[in-house]
Formats: structure tokens, C-alpha cells, sequence
């Protein structure tokens, strides 16, 4: 292990041991700057992986990545509360401290759905949505004006001020959808959606994850696109790192990785038409033949150059 990542190790844990101590996590000055300088830690480009760690830093990073999501759950419950006490909330999104990042975020998604889904998607769920759906306000309101948004939570609070954001508005209150849910209860609906996206922090660690892109496998339309969150080198200690092995049941198509302040590298992937059968059952491997998609030629945030394309090649049957 090289001497920068030693010294990116002992900052994080150094952090953790701050944010591990703190009595809330509910946003105030010193919360806030413990977390920004975690993120600016993280977020230069660096060679660690950290499937690779000692077990003790694997530890802390698993229990950093839960302290990050419920002070991110505390964040957004708040600014929402904030934004729902105007009477046309949508006006004041940029309150929020990283709604740029959205923005950013939305663009890039966008782009790279567009790049292999050939129509506009009429309906869309996205699964682990907040208090503070951005993604899905970001989508419907500057890059899918017909679509409709089902998003998916857990949690009763958070919907109801998720739905107190759009209410006032003629067009989102029409078009925006939400289901206090488990994904894992939900089937049949899923067959509904062209188009499934799934939150950083939907699944905290990789067998959650799992649990649920299985699930997402097994009921989802055939054909339709599954985007997912993901992280990154040095990142990978702030959110889940999703990786192309874990999408049983899916092409994956493409993975982005920003280099700047959006943080999340972006997955696509696509529901194979037929079940694909692995080599130790005895019939064969089955891949449907559609290469991994460049996606080098857009970037239209100059996002930075982490692009990995995937080595599916064509394969007759």
C-alpha cells in the first residue's frame, strides 16, 4: 500500500472517529464540517480499493457508510421541512447545498439513458426517493416532460414531505407519484416501469444490495433499463460500491466515473429478454449480443475521464 493511501486511510478513520463520537448527526456547524471534510477526503481520484483493506478499516468503512446515510436522511428531512414552508417550494431548490450537484447528476443520467434507451419512457420508479426526491423533480422537470415518476420509500414522514414539495405545482403534482413501500414487497408493479432507478443508499452493504437487485431481476419488465449508484476509489468509503458481477440477471451496458464534485459513479443496465443460464449449470452461457456502449463521446459536464467499458463480446450461440 502506497504512502497516499496510508495517509487517506488515517484521515478516514481519524473522521470516523469524530462523526462516531458526535451525540446527532442532525445538520449543525460542526456536523456539517466533519462531513464536508470527509467528502473532500474522498473525493480526489485515487488507485485504493478497498475490497482490499485490513478487516478493521473494512469495519469502519461499513459503519462510516451507515452514519453518512442517516446524516444525509437528517439533512434532506430538514431542508425539506424548509422548503415545504413555501407556498411554491419548486422556486427555492437551490437552498439546498448541493442541489447544483443535482443538477449535474440528473444531466449525466439523463444523457446516458438516452444513449440506449431508444424512446422517452412514460413511466419511471425510483426506489429510495427521500424527503427530498431531487432526481426525480430534476428529471421531470428539465429532461422528461411527459414522464410519469412512482418513487418508492420506506418511510411514511419522508413521503409525506417529498409530496408537499410538488403539491402546489400544476404539472410535478400530476406526474409525480409516491409509494410508502418495501421494494421487496412490491412484484407484479414493477412490470410497469421502462425505467427502474435505484438510490446509493437503497441496500447499505453488498448482500442488501444484492437481495434487492434480485429482486429487482426477478420482477422487472423484460428489456427494461436498471440505473444504479455506485462509488468509486477513495468514494467507495462515502457510498455501496456496486459492481457488474452483483447484476445477476442484467446486461450491464455502461459505468460512469465522475471525477469532479458529483460523487456517485453511474451504472446502466439492462433486464435480459430470457434468463441467462451460467456455465456450472450445464447449458451454456447466453449473452446477448450487444456490446458495451461508448460513452466516451458525451460529457457534457466535463465530468472527467473514468469510463470502464465492459468486455461483453459478441457470442453466436
Amino acid at each position: 500500500m502506497g504512502c497516499q493511501e496510508e495517509l487517506l486511510i488515517e484521515k478516514v478513520c481519524e473522521l470516523y472517529d469524530q462523526i462516531s463520537s458526535l451525540e446527532s448527526l442532525k445538520p449543525c456547524k460542526n456536523v456539517d464540517m466533519l462531513f464536508t471534510q470527509l467528502v473532500l477526503t474522498c473525493m480526489p481520484p485515487s488507485p485504493i480499493d478497498v475490497t482490499n483493506l485490513p478487516k478493521r478499516v473494512q469495519d469502519i468503512r461499513s459503519k462510516l457508510i451507515r452514519l453518512c446515510g442517516e446524516a444525509e436522511g437528517l439533512l434532506e428531512s430538514h431542508y425539506s421541512a424548509i422548503l415545504g414552508s413555501y407556498d411554491n417550494p419548486l422556486d427555492h431548490l437551490h437552498i439546498f447545498p448541493y442541489y447544483t450537484n443535482y443538477l449535474k447528476l440528473g444531466l449525466l443520467e439523463f444523457t446516458i439513458l438516452s444513449q440506449h434507451c431508444a424512446h422517452v419512457p412514460s413511466k419511471i420508479a425510483f426506489v429510495g426517493s427521500g424527503p427530498l426526491p431531487f432526481t426525480s423533480i430534476v428529471l421531470a422537470s428539465n429532461h422528461l416532460p411527459t414522464t410519469t415518476f412512482h418513487n418508492y420509500d420506506l418511510d411514511t414522514l419522508a413521503n409525506s414531505q417529498a409530496l408537499r414539495l410538488v403539491e402546489s405545482d400544476p404539472d410535478l403534482s400530476k406526474r409525480m407519484v409516491f409509494h410508502t413501500s418495501d421494494i421487496l414487497d412490491v412484484t407484479n408493479t414493477l412490470k410497469d416501469y421502462e425505467v427502474v432507478y435505484l438510490a446509493a443508499l437503497v441496500g447499505m452493504d453488498k448482500e442488501e444490495k444484492g437481495r434487492i437487485i434480485d429482486h429487482l431481476a426477478k420482477h422487472m419488465a423484460p428489456g427494461a433499463f436498471l440505473m444504479l449508484r455506485s462509488a468509486h476509489g477513495a468514494r467507495a468509503f462515502l457510498y455501496p460500491v456496486v459492481e457488474p458481477s452483483d447484476l445477476h440477471g442484467f446486461e450491464v451496458l455502461s459505468i460512469f466515473h465522475p471525477t469532479d464534485e458529483v460523487i456517485n459513479s453511474v451504472l446502466i443496465a439492462r433486464k435480459y429478454p430470457m434468463p441467462v443460464h451460467s456455465l456450472d449449470q450445464g447449458l451454456g452461457s447466453m449473452i446477448l449480443p450487444n456490446k458495451c456502449s461508448e460513452i466516451e463521446a458525451f460529457n457534457p459536464l466535463n465530468h472527467g475521464n473514468m469510463i470502464e467499458e465492459l468486455a461483453f463480446e459478441e457470442q453466436s450461440s
